[in-house]
């Protein structure tokens, strides 16, 4: 006879697997008529756009390009600045094993080096690596018996645990549109370079929707007609709705954000200005956090009972933790003397993260690229590198506690001072994602196997043996917790000793012979 149960539903975001790896991607530029030989090149930089991902099996299939910049100096008599720009295209198959079709992939991408090899006076060959990590989820719907109907007789182990069952997941897809105007003593050449960086992230809930807002802050190298060297940044609005039902402001969600697509180029009717449009992909995950009461076992010592029981993973204690680390250093780099800074690209790496006393402490380096001129407009490019650590409190020593860190950089100032020093102000935002992975035993289809056979009343003496628990040897013997405790005077139910004696009343002729 099946038992009648009492159930409750979750839902199970589970990290199948993570995969990081590097695409090469290579190609060759042909410099258009227009623009001059080139000399030499100064620095190449890049964005990179993912407009396709499909998740198949065994692999995920990305398509995308890098829009890319190349700044050169011509071979002409001026030897001047100029700029070049083009997309460079690819399409990877990255194998992922226990990827499939249906499942969730979160996409992380960073250009992790680009260069450009002067092949000939007007072609340029290109080659960059980017860094992927992908991440896998699969989501099921699991149904947990957390009580029984008219349970009389029937022993129940159960414990409380806190889970992150997931709401729901969904995405959204944000046109950002502006016009950035540059200064009106500026006639616009040409577009030497271009970063673009989402941030000031922030998330509201209502109505069962997810508004997402957050600012595209971009920057652009430009050329003028006079041939200087100007930079203008904006920071563009990013909003969007996403459709998630059920969910309510206490709820904890995690947005990521991908570059799809760019158009950048000089705005045709507004002299001085560049118009730009920016298509991102924005996904949502909304857990909520449950109070679950979870049998763990159960038996009854009058009735002979049989159940499935199957273990499952899934996530506690997520948390959201958002920071803003300060780096402030003098550094000294050679040929800075009488340099004026044009720009400078700043990319944080963490190298390694080990655990001291109670905290976790991550260890990594700033990574600078400086374009320089000189008076005579002369350009040039400078690396440096800062170390630099960040802490955070652990109590902890869980290895199955899951950290994610995301780094970007908010504020950046940096001042050329006597004997070619550089005074370095740099903010980074921090946002460090955790959970712990848990397992569960789930227990279903409970059902009753008639009466179990037994003696007369009778007390049987056991002698308690390494893991043992009261609960254990109540169910071997078909016994209850209460009834030992009462027998044996047992103050603290949750101690008992390896070699204690106590005494089992009402046990079950059909387990003596196993134990006894």
């Amino acid at each position: 006879m099946v038992v009648d149960t009492i159930k409750e539903s979750l839902c199970v975001n589970k990290l199948v697997t993570t995969k990081k790896d590097v695409i090469l991607v290579e190609g060759d530029m042909i410099v258009p008529d227009s623009k001059p030989d080139i000399l030499n090149t100064i620095c190449t930089s890049g964005v990179v756009c993912i407009y396709r991902k499909e998740i198949l099996e065994e692999k995920i299939r990305l398509e995308g390009n890098i829009n890319t910049y190349i700044m050169y100096m011509a071979d002409d008599s001026q030897e001047k600045v100029r700029g070049l720009c083009t997309n460079l295209d690819f399409s990877e198959n990255i194998s992922v094993p226990s990827c499939k079709e249906g499942m969730d992939c979160i996409l992380t991408t960073k250009l992790k080096s680009i260069e450009a090899k002067v092949i000939n006076g007007r072609k340029v060959g290109i080659k960059a690596a980017i860094e992927i990590e992908v991440k896998i989820y699969s989501n099921e719907d699991i149904e947990i018996v957390n009580d029984i109907h008219n349970a009389e007789g029937i022993q129940i182990l159960k414990e409380d645990l806190k889970v992150n069952s997931l709401v729901g997941t969904g995405d959204t897809k944000i046109y950002a549109k502006d016009t950035i105007n540059i200064d009106n003593a500026d006639n616009l050449a040409e577009i030497l370079k271009a970063n673009i960086d989402i941030g000031d992230k922030d998330i509201k809930i209502s109505y069962n929707k997810i508004l997402t807002k957050s600012e595209a802050e971009v920057k652009i190298m430009y050329l003028t007609e006079d041939n200087r060297i100007s930079n203008v940044t904006a920071k563009i609005p990013v909003v969007g709705f996403i459709d998630i039902p059920n969910v309510t402001e206490e709820n904890i969600c995690d947005i990521d954000y991908e570059v799809r697509n760019i158009v950048l180029k000089p705005n045709s009717i507004e002299e001085h200005s560049i118009a730009i449009e920016i298509e991102i992909g924005v996904m949502a995950s909304v857990y909520e956090e449950k109070q679950i009461n979870l049998i763990q076992d159960l038996y009854s010592p009058n009735e002979n009972l049989t159940f499935n029981k199957k273990r499952i993973t899934t996530i506690t204690n997520k948390r959201n933790m958002q920071e803003i680390k300060q780096i402030r250093e003098k550094i000294v780099i050679e040929g800075m003397e009488n340099r004026n800074i044009i720009d400078v690209d700043v990319n944080p790496i963490i190298e390694n993260q080990n655990r001291v006393n109670h905290k976790i402490v991550y260890g990594g380096e700033l990574e600078l690229k400086f374009i320089i001129s000189n008076n005579e407009l002369q350009v040039d490019t400078r690396i440096a590198k800062i170390p630099f650590d960040y802490e955070i409190e652990d109590d902890t020593e869980d290895e199955n506690v899951n950290r994610n860190m995301e780094i970007q950089v908010i504020n950046k100032d940096f001042v050329i001072q006597n004997e070619g020093a550089v005074s370095s102000n740099i903010d980074l935002g921090i946002n460090l994602n955790s959970y712990r992975s848990t397992n569960m035993n789930i227990i279903d289809e409970i059902q009753t196997n008639g009466e179990r056979e037994e003696q007369d009343y009778s007390i049987l003496m056991y002698i308690v043996k390494k893991d043992d628990s009261l609960w254990k040897i109540a169910k071997r013997f078909g016994s209850t917790i209460e009834d030992i405790v009462r027998t044996n005077g047992i103050e603290d139910e949750n101690r008992i000793d390896p070699g204690q004696k106590l005494f089992i009343p009402h046990y079950s002729k059909s387990n003596i012979n196993s134990y006894v």
